[in-house]
């Protein structure tokens, strides 16, 4: 009993300290656009809900249905953003996502990033996984899941996508929470060609929720899902195929934003994405040795990290996250992993 009271102190320690690091990193400040300026609706056209100053966008979820929308443009490369708020109550089985692709125009050799948030049922937790595909790699999913250290549900929070030649990172509220770096051993896995911007919310429920043991019950519909803070920087292209031909354009575009703050991989920044995946990564494709008996090159195992996870991926013991608490109150119990 007293080892499991030291594991909760820990992990509450760790966190509050996780918070302080957080806060301590400077904004993330880009100008964000209005839906009209950047976007366009993509399906559920019924389910798109446009604030009067146009900078929010509803989407919602119904038994007709699911609605998503997309960037007017194609991007090489660039910095993507949205501050978003999720569903609340029963969730199973919907998801939403926040990603970039090129799938719509491209057939079989395909790049994408996601951000994709999972839905659950009640009391538990959203889950937020990223991915990464390039050239068409779908039978080498890069899944990485983790737990969101606040409600998501109840105020909006930042979720950003930063995406050069060099390397890809994922942003929660400005803090770096995944950092992929192009390199020999990914060949042709690094995404190189340019991708829309997509935001959906669907109907996933053979297997977002516990492989689709929980499907989406629609009496606690419409599910809505809420988009504002909208950032789009980057080179506009307009044909895939053509800026593959000739990429030369968007090089100084480039250029400048590698040398920008965005994209420069701080000490701080490194310190809030080690403490950041300590506490809330959950699974790791790279320790997810059941589904990828040969390691894939890329990954930087670290023997003391990889001790924490299961041989599927899975982290052998997880914090069932709470909600906001008043002082003095008893810390969560531990609980396993599978549990999320």
């Amino acid at each position: 009993m007293a080892g499991r009271r030291l594991l909760v102190a820990t992990a509450v320690v760790a966190a509050a300290a996780a918070v302080v690091a957080a806060a301590a990193l400077e904004a993330i400040n880009v100008t964000t656009v209005a839906f009209e300026e950047g976007y366009t609706p993509l399906f559920g056209f019924d389910n798109i809900l446009r604030s009067a100053d146009d900078r929010t966008v509803s989407l919602l979820l119904d038994r007709s249905t699911g609605s998503g929308f997309m960037s007017s443009s194609m991007y090489q490369h660039g910095f993507f953003s949205a501050s978003i708020k999720l569903p609340s109550d029963y969730t199973a089985g919907v998801v939403v996502a926040f990603y970039t692709s090129n799938g719509d125009v491209i057939e079989k050799r395909h790049d994408e990033l996601d951000f994709e948030f999972l839905g659950n049922i009640r009391g538990k937790p959203w889950r937020v996984q990223t991915n990464v595909y390039g050239n068409g790699s779908v039978s080498r999913g890069r899944e990485e899941r983790y737990l969101l250290p606040f409600d998501p549900t109840t105020e909006f929070h930042r979720y950003s996508i930063l995406w050069t030649r060099a390397a890809i990172v994922f942003f929660v509220d400005d803090v770096p929470i995944r950092e992929v770096r192009r390199t020999p051993a990914m060949t042709g896995d690094f995404p190189s060609k340019p991708m829309s911007i997509y935001a959906t919310v669907w109907d996933a429920s053979t297997w977002a929720t516990s492989g689709g043991r929980y499907r989406v019950n629609y009496r606690y519909g419409p599910f809505v899902a809420s988009f504002t803070d909208l950032a789009l920087l980057g080179c506009r292209v307009g044909d895939p195929i053509g800026q593959m031909l000739s990429s030369a354009a968007c090089t100084a575009a480039e250029d400048a934003l590698l040398a920008s703050d965005l994209a420069v991989m701080t000490l701080e920044k490194q310190q809030a994405m080690r403490r950041f995946r300590e506490q809330n990564m959950v699974y790791s494709y790279c320790y997810d040795t059941l589904r990828y008996p040969a390691p894939f090159l890329e990954c930087d195992v670290v023997e003391s990290e990889r001790r924490r996870f299961k041989g599927s991926g899975h982290l052998r013991l997880a914090f069932r996250r709470r909600r906001r608490t008043r002082p003095g109150s008893r810390p969560a119990r531990p609980t396993r992993a599978a549990d999320m």
